[in-house]
């Protein structure tokens, strides 16, 4: 029996799927330029106008973003980061705050609990960088540092659905954090945590995030 013949649907379906995978690859990152639609269309096997549609498609899920004389660009990487991004928005500071606590506590004590050795070279890693910021004074690196950090104690609980949901808060906890003069007397707290997961004990790994978070919060 003869194959149906592929339909515009179906081929814009298609480029929407090979988007997608570069997308949630990490090949395309938040902020970057996707490239031009001739590039587009010889990489994915399909024509210019099959991936305008497909951009269309994206950019209606807040995933991509056209800017008119200039490209489009990734402005989330799943459609859970973009209804995340979208809502934060329009949120108070206070209210970012208490979704990560939220989040970060139940993290850190699973992160206590399912933690591997390639994980907590990460964080040794990333307190190390943190640390060496606050003493050269290196606001950017700082600030890259310590997102990390909490970043790192979400992925090491190991439930991607967690670690999608904190990525839809990255770009605004980014924001947030204090300037190294302030907050690096929170070293002790972020220790605290590190040395809980280390300790593989899920209790005091959630109190030291719970106490971490509320020197933030207050």
């Amino acid at each position: 029996m003869p194959l149906a013949p592929t339909s515009p649907a179906s081929l814009v379906d298609q480029a929407i799927d090979g988007m997608r995978a570069l997308l949630e690859s990490g090949e395309w990152e938040v902020g970057t330029r996707v490239p031009p639609e001739p590039a587009l269309a010889a990489a994915l096997g399909v024509s210019r106008n099959t991936v305008r549609e497909a951009v269309k498609a994206l950019a209606h899920l807040g995933l991509l973003q056209v800017r008119r004389g200039d490209g489009t660009y990734v402005a989330a990487t799943t459609e859970m980061q973009a209804f995340m991004r979208k809502q934060l928005d329009r949120v108070d500071i206070v209210h970012l705050l208490e979704v990560r606590h939220a989040i970060e506590v139940r993290a850190a004590a699973l992160a206590a609990q399912r933690r591997t050795s390639s994980d907590l070279t990460e964080l040794d890693a990333i307190m190390t960088r943190r640390r060496d910021a606050v003493r050269d004074q290196d606001d950017r690196a700082f600030v890259d540092a310590d997102v990390d950090f909490h970043c790192a104690v979400v992925a090491a609980a190991h439930n991607p659905l967690l670690v999608e949901l904190y990525d839809g808060l990255v770009d605004t906890l980014r924001a947030s954090i204090e300037h190294p003069g302030t907050a690096d007397i929170l070293e002790a707290e972020h220790d605290a945590v590190l040395d809980a997961v280390r300790a593989g004990d899920p209790v005091a790994a959630a109190a030291a995030s719970a106490d971490l978070l509320d020197h933030v919060i207050a």
